[in-house]
């Protein structure tokens, strides 16, 4: 067990304090770009799919249920499922739009 601290203590950089703090935020810039940045863009290009929902639109749900749009306010919208068969959703229940 103590060959492993020694060999540690061996390897460690010395000096290295401001050398830690630069790779440190380098990970940090590179975690920000590649994981933060395009979920961000996706959370935007979502908000302007929900927004932009409108009457008529044929929609898919996050469960899976496909319909078309008869009636939407701020918050909720009303989807025919079927002849005579209405059901009301959230607009965040929106996964996507058909085209």
């Amino acid at each position: 067990m103590n060959w492993i601290l020694a060999a540690a203590q061996q390897t460690a950089p010395q000096g290295g304090g401001l050398q830690f703090l630069v790779s440190m935020a380098l990970v940090f810039v590179v975690f920000w770009f590649l994981m933060v940045m395009p979920q961000r863009k996706q959370q935007k290009q979502r908000q302007a799919m929900l927004s932009n929902l409108k009457k008529g639109d044929k929609i898919v749900t996050i469960g899976g249920i496909h319909g078309e749009i008869v009636e939407l306010d701020d918050e909720d919208i009303k989807l025919r499922v079927a002849d005579k068969t209405e059901i009301k959703f959230t607009r965040n229940a929106v996964a996507r739009v058909k085209s």
